[in-house]
């Protein structure tokens, strides 16, 4: 098992370790995949151990682990990940560059902190696009077989859930949304979708309220029943309840300043 260490700020860090399997199979024996696995075949500029770093921080980000507004130092994320401060420096510009990490002048690379308004923004683009995701599988008469793997993933999204997989949970919820879109064979239609999804989870990261949830495994489920059913619209309407559903539970942020050490159950 690989132990990585994350900062917090400049003089603080926590250590974590790394989900065992690389991380696709939790204790109930889920295959959880993680946030870097749903779109391995996208390109980021500076080679093998450019990606290796994204990758890892996309998936403590996307995971929970590193939290929004979490200060991301250059020294400690070489110590974690025994690379060069080029190579973090290139894996920190392409986070921002897909809007996971914010780079503020002076002050070094932070986890990305949404706004009310990207908020909003987000889950009205995700509402809008998913409808659209809705409607051309029904016009391109998506084999009904094909929908089997998301009734899987959706069984073993509730199994993740009821056992308490919380990561696991967030990444199978992340993934029914991203497989759904690659039913299409638009490569294009994954990666913006992903996006969307990996910062909604910096969005529930920063708005959640305890003792609710963010994405509901049955309402996917209601999903895919509608589409087996071939009524497109009833589909498209439970996808849009649904997604409207998540942003409403996301709250008032926590206006309070949260301590980062939490998510790893430590205390200063």
């Amino acid at each position: 098992m690989v132990t990585t260490m994350f900062p917090m700020d400049v003089n603080q860090h926590a250590s974590v370790a790394s989900p065992a399997n690389n991380g696709r199979e939790g204790a109930v024996g889920l295959d959880a995949p993680r946030a870097s696995d749903l779109v391995n075949s996208r390109a980021v500029s500076g080679g093998t151990e450019v990606t290796r770093v994204y990758n890892e921080i996309l998936d403590a980000v996307t995971d929970g682990r590193l939290l929004p507004g979490t200060r991301l130092t250059e020294a400690a994320l070489c110590k974690a990940f025994a690379c060069s401060r080029a190579t973090v420096r290139m894996a920190l510009a392409q986070l921002a560059h897909d809007r996971i990490v914010t780079n503020k002048p002076n002050r070094g690379a932070f986890v990305w902190q949404p706004t009310a308004k990207e908020t909003r923004d987000i889950f009205q683009m995700r509402r809008a696009l998913e409808s659209t995701v809705i409607q051309l599988l029904a016009e391109q008469a998506i084999a009904l077989d094909a929908l089997q793997p998301l009734y899987a993933m959706v069984a073993r999204e509730r199994m993740a859930y009821e056992c308490g997989e919380r990561i696991n949970w967030i990444r199978l919820s992340n993934a029914f949304h991203v497989e759904m879109a690659r039913l299409l064979d638009n490569q294009v239609l994954v990666e913006t979708l992903h996006s969307l999804c990996a910062r909604t989870t910096l969005i529930i990261a920063h708005y959640d309220t305890p003792g609710h949830t963010a994405c509901s495994w049955h309402e996917h489920a209601e999903i895919l029943d509608h589409l087996q059913d071939g009524n497109t619209e009833a589909a498209k309407d439970c996808m849009h309840r649904h997604l409207l559903s998540c942003e409403k539970r996301m709250g008032n942020p926590d206006q309070r300043q949260r301590d980062p050490w939490t998510v790893f159950h430590l205390s200063r």
